[in-house]
């Protein structure tokens, strides 16, 4: 992975258009512009950070989709999380210390690199920056406190069927839908199984009910919700989750 120069600016970012991202004023766009030391192109597989190593680099997801994801000492993989674009990579550990955990590009991906040993200054110099920052933060804790109330408490068809939903209410908010609820993601079946704590056979059994049931088509390259309100119900989703995010 190798630093490029950059091919938006951020006056003119193609986040202005995703209809769950903030619009920020020209002069927090120029002030990050400022900031911005240029882009990383990924294609699928190729990792943004990876787990024990310090990145030079934090990253906003400008295209694409990610995957959070830790590795455990015997090689088995747990995925944290969905990445999508206005995500920041590369805060979730010590500014000053190893990643915890990798970043995997799902689909093709460019990010945009801000110099990590020089964030902490960089925001401070800005209060509404900081407290997006924390905003942010909070909000990841919140996803995060839903996909383990997912592992713990629903199940395996209901946690199949609320990834769905957080993963095609992301695509909406990022402008990445095809059609009514719909989008292009390839996502494997072992994939989903690392998330959910399901083994294979019972992901598969699972996604099956999930069609039979109108609830969740999920095929290897598509997702499909014919009834989103349907499926909030079945999951009891929390709608305060969606919300207009800001970006950095």
């Amino acid at each position: 992975m190798s630093l490029e120069k950059a091919r938006h600016d951020c006056v003119n970012c193609p986040l202005l258009a995703c209809p769950g991202l903030d619009q920020p004023e020209r002069e927090r766009l120029e002030q990050i512009q400022e900031f911005k030391i240029g882009e990383v192109a990924l294609e699928r597989g190729g990792q943004a950070v990876i787990q024990g190593v310090r990145s030079a680099h934090v990253y906003t997801v400008l295209e694409g989709v990610l995957i959070r994801y830790r590795l455990l000492d015997d090689g088995r993989r747990q995925i944290i999380n969905f990445l999508f674009p206005g995500d920041l990579i590369g805060l979730q550990s010590a500014l000053n210390e190893p990643m915890t955990h990798g970043a995997e590009a799902l689909t093709p991906a460019r990010l945009c690199a801000f110099p990590r040993d020089k964030f902490r200054d960089f925001i401070s110099r800005f209060t509404d920056l900081s407290y997006d920052l924390i905003w942010l933060a909070a909000k990841e804790e919140a996803a995060l406190e839903e996909h383990l109330v997912a592992l713990g408490q629903r199940n395996a068809k209901e946690r199949i069927a609320y990834l769905a939903l957080f993963l095609i209410e992301r695509s909406e908010a990022t402008g990445r839908t095809h059609g009514d609820h719909r989008i292009e993601l390839s996502v494997t079946q072992s994939q989903i199984a690392d998330m959910l704590g399901l083994s294979l056979v019972h992901t598969n059994r699972s996604l099956q009910a999930l069609r039979r049931e109108g609830l969740v088509t999920w095929s290897l390259n598509t997702i499909e919700i014919p009834d989103m309100e349907a499926v909030r119900q079945y999951v009891n989703f929390d709608r305060s989750l969606v919300t207009v995010r800001p970006f950095i």
